[in-house]
C-alpha cells in the first residue's frame, strides 16, 4: 500500500516539475538568445532635447556592444507618461526598453491625478545611465546680465519660464530655481525642450532652467544669455558662467539624472545582460567623451541604488509641488 501510495506522489511531483520546465523554458531560452533583433529605446520626450541627445549616443555603444541595433523612438507628450506607458505595456523581452529622466519617477507621482502607469510596479528599473547640470538661460531681449537683475526684475514684474512639459525635468528645475529664488513667474509648457528653447531665442518667453546638452551651443553661439549653471561648481563647456550658488542663492543645486527601465517581469536574466552591456557601454572612451562634450557624467548604480535615490527625491520634490500648489491634469 504505501508503495502504492510513494510511486503515486511521485508521478504527481514529475508531472509538476514537467509543467515548472514546460513554463520557464521559453523564458530561459529567450534569456540565452537574447538579444537576437533589434532593441527599441523609447525616448519619452521629443528630438532635440538632452533626453533625446542622450539617448542617441547611448544606442549607438549599446547597438557595438549588443551587435543589435538599438533604434531611437520619439514617443513625447505628458511629462514623459506617454512613453513609459509605452514601455509598460510592452512584452517583458528585453526589446523595448525606456530611458526615463529623473523626474518621470519622482515627480509625476505627485504631480499627476491620473497616471497611465504604476511607475513603482509597472516599471523594472535596470541602472542610473547618466546625470548633468541645468543651465539658467534668459531671452536675448530681456534687460538683464546676471542672476541678481533676473531676480529682481522677476520681483518688479511677472515673467514666463518654458520647459519641455508639465512635469519635465526642466519645469520642476525652473519651479525649483523660482522658489529658492522667492520669486513667481509663469510657466509656459512646450511638447520637447528644443522648442522652448526656440521661443526663448525670438523672445516668447523669458527664461528657461534647462538641459546643459540642449542649452549650451545656443549660448555659445549668443542666441540666449547663459546667466548661471545649476551644478556645485562651474562646468568646462561655459567656464565664465558662474553657478547659481556663487550669483545669487548659496547652496543652490539642481542636477538631472536618466535611467533605464524595461517592462515589469522583464526575466533577470535579461535584466542583468542589459546592467553590464550599459556599463560596458559608459565604460567606453566614445561614450565618455560625447557625454563629456554636452555637459553628461556617466552613472551606473545598481538596481536598490536607484531605487533609493528615486525614493529620497521623491519626498524632496514632494515638499514643492504641495508649496508651489503645482497641478497637471
Amino acid at each position: 500500500m504505501f508503495r502504492k501510495e510513494f510511486i503515486t506522489a511521485l508521478r504527481r511531483s514529475l508531472i509538476s516539475l514537467g509543467t515548472v520546465i514546460l513554463i520557464t523554458s521559453p523564458s530561459l531560452s529567450q534569456a540565452q538568445s537574447w538579444p537576437d533583433k533589434p532593441v527599441k529605446l523609447i525616448v519619452p520626450f521629443a528630438a532635440g532635447g538632452t533626453t533625446d541627445i542622450l539617448g542617441r549616443i547611448f544606442a549607438q555603444q549599446m547597438t557595438n556592444i549588443l551587435g543589435q541595433n538599438v533604434i531611437v523612438e520619439n514617443k513625447g507628450g505628458a511629462g514623459g507618461n506617454i512613453g513609459a506607458e509605452v514601455v509598460a505595456n510592452a512584452p517583458p523581452n528585453g526589446y523595448t526598453l525606456l530611458l526615463a529622466s529623473g523626474s518621470m519617477m519622482t515627480v509625476n507621482p505627485y504631480l499627476y491625478k491620473k497616471l497611465p502607469l504604476n511607475y513603482a510596479t509597472d516599471l523594472t528599473y535596470i541602472t542610473a545611465v547618466a546625470g548633468g547640470p541645468m543651465l539658467v538661460s534668459v531671452s536675448p531681449n530681456l534687460p538683464v546680465n546676471n542672476l541678481k537683475e533676473l531676480i529682481s526684475l522677476a520681483k518688479a514684474k511677472e515673467l514666463t519660464f518654458g520647459s519641455a512639459g508639465i512635469g519635465s525635468q526642466v519645469h520642476m528645475a525652473g519651479e525649483n530655481f523660482t522658489y529658492a529664488a522667492g520669486i513667481a513667474a509663469t510657466h509656459i509648457p512646450y511638447k520637447g525642450e528644443a522648442p522652448a528653447i526656440n521661443d526663448l531665442i525670438s523672445g516668447q518667453i523669458d527664461f528657461m532652467v534647462g538641459n546643459l546638452p540642449a542649452a549650451a551651443g545656443f549660448a555659445k553661439a549668443g542666441k540666449i544669455k547663459a546667466l548661471a549653471i545649476t551644478s556645485s561648481k562651474r562646468v568646462a563647456q561655459l567656464p565664465d558662467v558662474p553657478t547659481v550658488a556663487e550669483a545669487a542663492i548659496p547652496g543652490f543645486v539642481n542636477v538631472g539624472w536618466y535611467a533605464l527601465a524595461a517592462p515589469a517581469g522583464t526575466p533577470k536574466a535579461i535584466v542583468e545582460k542589459i546592467y553590464i552591456a550599459t556599463q560596458k557601454a559608459l565604460e567606453s572612451e566614445a561614450m565618455r567623451k560625447s557625454l563629456e562634450i554636452n555637459g553628461l557624467t556617466a552613472i551606473v548604480n545598481a538596481p536598490k541604488e536607484l531605487d533609493t535615490q528615486i525614493k529620497n527625491e521623491s519626498a524632496s520634490w514632494e515638499k514643492v509641488i504641495k508649496a508651489r500648489n503645482i497641478q497637471a491634469q
